[in-house]
């Protein structure tokens, strides 16, 4: 398979009508990540109330496939339990790296990414959304915490 197999038209299609959040001005957590492979940047804000994330914003400076990851998530994240999110960051990761099975259901589309195992040095921007999304999911979560504390 050759590298421009990986941008298929649907991938392409997901990038050309990709939702442009913006960022949160009211974020419980916010995480910036970037991919010392490619330097592609992602930026990420969260809002969770109850363990469900109910606010997401994020600002994506990738290469086509870390805008088809940041798409899908952009377009899906809201109304998704933490700790689903972070199931399917678990299954991200176990599709790209260990010939896992793609997720299902609303994050179908993730599957189209499937192809991109055969290329660990584009695991990194493809996964980079779930790896900033799951920090500022860590830091909302402290926060709260410590605020359910207080």
């Amino acid at each position: 398979m050759e590298l421009s197999d990986l941008y298929s038209e649907k991938i392409l299609d997901i990038v050309g009508n990709a939702p442009q959040p913006g960022r949160l001005a009211d974020a419980d957590g916010s995480a910036r990540k970037v991919s010392r492979v490619c330097g592609s940047v992602v930026e990420v804000d969260v809002r969770v109330e109850h363990g469900i994330i109910v606010g997401y914003g994020h600002e994506v400076s990738a290469c086509a496939l870390g805008q088809t990851s940041a798409a899908i998530v952009a377009r899906e994240i809201v109304g998704t339990p933490v700790e689903s999110f972070r199931q399917l960051r678990q299954a991200m990761h176990d599709m790209l790296k260990a010939d896992g099975a793609a997720p299902g259901g609303q994050w179908a589309d993730l599957g189209y990414l499937a192809p991109v195992r055969d290329y660990p040095n584009r695991h990194a921007s493809t996964l980079l959304v779930f790896d900033a999304v799951e920090a500022a999911l860590a830091k909302a979560v402290s926060e709260q915490g410590v605020a359910a504390q207080g």
